[in-house]
């Protein structure tokens, strides 16, 4: 077993190491190599051993020390190789090489003798299997064996003592041996690299066979080299039809302005680009001879090339369908076009009713107060009670309507803010006084905790007021009775914090990350318990991004919530001269322009 494996030249294994492997191939490569090369030193010296004997015998010693070093420098080399030291193992067989040729050198008087030939295949067996190091080396040393024969042949120094015959027997074979142990190594790595490299076109091959997306090459002066078979389907015809300018005339006429700029800039300028153009797919199948167009993205590649530097290059594009995507754009552009239509036909419908309803209110709110107050007359207990229950209802939908103009206006981009200095503080109490009814009612109480020392705060007074009623009713209605409602004011680095905090039913963290959405209740359906549109909060999360602050929210269910809002002490980034100007509290962009291309096909022609 162990013969086997000392002996083994089989160059299948090798082979497949180089075509199956990544990025070791190479690596493998060389490595087998320096084995074989070992073995056949080992061959070839034990072969040769016999004969040295007999010319041992026969009085001449110089074949045995030959045959004896040769043997000895396959033998260590191998056993190097077997401990994975390859780089000392490809040292070693060069060395052996530069010892055996300057012993052959030194043998002979000629300058230009075998010996001298064999040490100069040292380098040649160095840049096959050595690193770059050891190339350099083996020639340093190649000079020095070179100079040591030159000066032996110059000044006449003996050469060692051995018949003609037996010299030119010993220097032809040792030549052989290693002109074909260096041959053997080159066509074995020659060989293997010839299989790697057709392996790697075959893939490549393969690949561009066989991807979705249409490829093809264009050589430096555009005419195509290559087309995939993919492309056969994208466009529906054959390859060979895309050739000339088969290709240019599937392109739409609008689009070969773009086409041929970026085709350019890859072509001449070496920079890829990416396009978007139509093009016509033939269907052999069509029953009509209107041409059908596609959108095709164009990825455009050009082929580097160190030394075609300052010249036009090879351009490699991959076309891909990307119809549906396209489709699917302009589906989402009417789809985002129609919403924001309904969305304005929403805002406009509110604007209406709430202006319509508006007036009506007023005079049944006016009236029954009139009624209460007993200003037409004396009513009697029934019809007082009636007169305050249409009082009440009144104002409760007075109340609703104003929330909808409100929210509408915010919606729409027309809430105008009026931003000046002012001192915050000085709100609180007004707010308390207009929510105290409502408090008295829900037996709670209300507390201020201000901070002292704010500066003033550049904003809408009005609009901080409303999110500071639309904070307390909130919290006066979801709150226990008996419990509190706590108002704090502090200044926080740039911004002003205003927290409102109950001790009410409190919510889960679902209805929490809900907070602002319009008409959204924790409790919907008919039998929830608590009253209100659901508009309060979407009003005051829409005034606090028109002032570009933030809105916070923490609640626990049964413990109570706290809603923070941080209105930045500057104001918001508009100038105090243009506060009359809309700002919108969404800025959206502007949905996209519906592109009718299908109609335009037949522009093409």
């Amino acid at each position: 077993m162990r013969m086997r494996r000392l002996f083994s030249f089989g160059a299948s294994k090798e082979i497949s190491l180089a075509v199956a492997g990544s990025g070791h191939r190479p690596e493998m490569l060389r490595r087998k190599t320096l084995a074989n090369n070992s073995r056949l030193l080992i061959l070839f010296s034990a072969l040769a051993m016999p004969f040295a004997v007999y010319a041992l015998v026969a009085g001449s010693a110089f074949p045995i020390a030959v045959a004896a070093l040769g043997l000895a420098g396959g033998m260590v080399t191998l056993s190097l190789h077997q401990r994975r030291l390859f780089e000392e193992a490809a040292a070693g067989q060069v060395c052996t090489l530069l010892i055996l040729g300057c012993l052959l050198t030194l043998a002979d008087e000629r300058l230009g003798d075998a010996g001298l030939a064999i040490a100069v295949m040292a380098p040649v067996l160095a840049s096959l299997v050595g690193r770059r190091r050891l190339r350099q080396q083996s020639w340093a040393l190649l000079a020095g064996v070179i100079a040591l024969a030159g000066t032996a042949a110059a000044f006449g120094v003996p050469a060692i003592p051995i018949a003609p015959g037996v010299l030119m027997a010993t220097a032809m074979a040792t030549f052989v041996t290693i002109a074909g142990i260096v041959v053997h190594t080159s066509n074995r790595i020659n060989a293997a690299y010839e299989v790697y490299d057709k392996a790697q076109i075959t893939a490549y091959r393969h690949l561009i066979e066989h991807v979705q997306d249409g490829v093809i090459r264009f050589s430096s002066d555009g005419d195509i080299l290559l087309a995939s078979r993919s492309s056969e389907q994208l466009f529906g015809c054959r390859r060979y039809e895309l050739s000339g300018g088969g290709l240019g005339e599937r392109l739409h006429v609008l689009d070969r302005p773009a086409y041929l700029t970026a085709f350019a800039d890859a072509n001449q300028g070496g920079k890829s680009r990416i396009i978007e153009v139509r093009m016509r797919q033939d269907d052999p199948r069509a029953m009509t001879s209107v041409p059908r167009f596609i959108w095709v993205e164009i990825s455009l590649s050009p082929v580097q090339d160190a030394d075609n530097t300052g010249l036009r290059h090879e351009v490699v594009a991959l076309f891909r369908d990307i119809t549906s995507r396209k489709d699917s754009e302009i589906a989402m552009a009417e789809a985002r076009r129609a919403a924001e239509e309904s969305s304005d036909a929403k805002s406009r419908f509110l604007a209406t009713i709430g202006h319509e309803l508006r007036t009506p209110l007023n005079a049944v709110v006016g009236f029954s107060e009139m009624m209460t107050s007993g200003i037409g007359g004396e009513l009697s207990t029934t019809h007082r009670e009636y007169a305050g229950l249409i009082h009440q209802s009144g104002k409760h939908l007075l109340e609703v309507v104003r929330m909808l103009l409100d929210m509408s206006k915010i919606e729409a981009g027309k809430f105008e803010l009026q931003t000046e200095p002012f001192m915050v503080e000085d709100m609180v109490e007004p707010c308390f006084g207009m929510v105290e009814a409502m408090a008295s009612k829900q037996q709670v109480t209300l507390v201020a905790d201000i901070a002292g020392h704010l500066p003033p705060l550049v904003a809408d007074e009005r609009a901080c007021r409303q999110i500071l009623l639309n904070l307390l009713s909130n919290a006066i209605k979801f709150s226990h009775p008996g419990g509190r409602v706590t108002v704090s004011l502090k200044r926080q680095g740039q911004s002003l914090n205003l927290s409102v905090t109950d001790h009410g039913v409190g919510m889960a963290p679902e209805a929490l990350s809900r907070i602002g959405e319009p008409f959204f209740q924790v409790q919907d359906g008919l039998a929830r318990r608590y009253e209100g549109t659901g508009l309060g909060l979407s009003i005051v999360k829409g005034l606090v991004d028109l002032h570009q602050g933030t809105l916070r929210a923490m609640s626990e269910i049964g413990a109570g919530t706290t809603v923070t809002v941080l209105l930045p002490i500057n104001g918001p980034a508009i100038k105090t001269e243009e506060t009359a100007s809309v700002t919108p509290l969404r800025k959206e962009p502007a949905a996209a322009p519906i592109h009718s291309w299908q109609d335009e096909k037949r522009k093409a022609q």
